[in-house]
């Protein structure tokens, strides 16, 4: 009878063990996928605030630039126009190239609209031309340049278009 005793209490403690084995595999299992959920949550939070700290250094060099093209349009203008002293002249025109190479350096880009298709996107219509010998919805004239900068009209180009 011992014997049969210790061999029903042996298998009771079997049968304990194995229900502390089977929890703590539930236990594990648990802590698992709480791991997995934690470190998918982290990367997505990383993945979010990259996006984010891309979109903002975008932005203010967009707002920059912005802020820099009426001084370009004027070195433009200055540069157009005669000037009776040579050195004046040229100094300007040496200006106008650096800034035009440094605009490009950071990634902005002028607009072509001269005798390029209408396109709202990029031209902002401020005079029309009837004018048959002309395509219908052409640029003609362009009164103030536009820029682009990765993909994004920083400002449209003021524009004449033939009607």
């Amino acid at each position: 009878m011992e014997q049969h005793e210790e061999l029903t209490e042996f298998e009771e403690e079997l049968e304990e063990t194995a229900g502390e084995r089977d929890g703590g595999a539930d236990a594990v299992s648990e802590l698992n996928e709480k791991y997995l959920r934690l470190a998918a949550e982290y990367d997505n939070f990383r993945k979010r605030t990259s996006r984010e700290r891309e979109t903002l250094v975008s932005e203010s060099q967009h707002f920059t630039v912005k802020l820099l093209l009426p001084v370009l349009d004027n070195l433009e203008r200055a540069a157009a126009r005669p000037c009776a002293d040579e050195a004046c002249a040229q100094g300007v025109a040496m200006i106008l190239k650096q800034w035009v190479e440094l605009m490009e350096k950071i990634g902005v880009a002028p607009i072509d609209a001269l005798n390029k298709p209408f396109d709202p996107n990029l031209h902002n219509a401020v005079m029309h031309t009837d004018d048959e010998s002309l395509p219908a919805q052409t640029v003609v004239e362009v009164f103030q340049t536009g820029y682009m900068a990765g993909g994004k009209v920083l400002r449209p180009s003021m524009v004449r278009v033939a009607n």
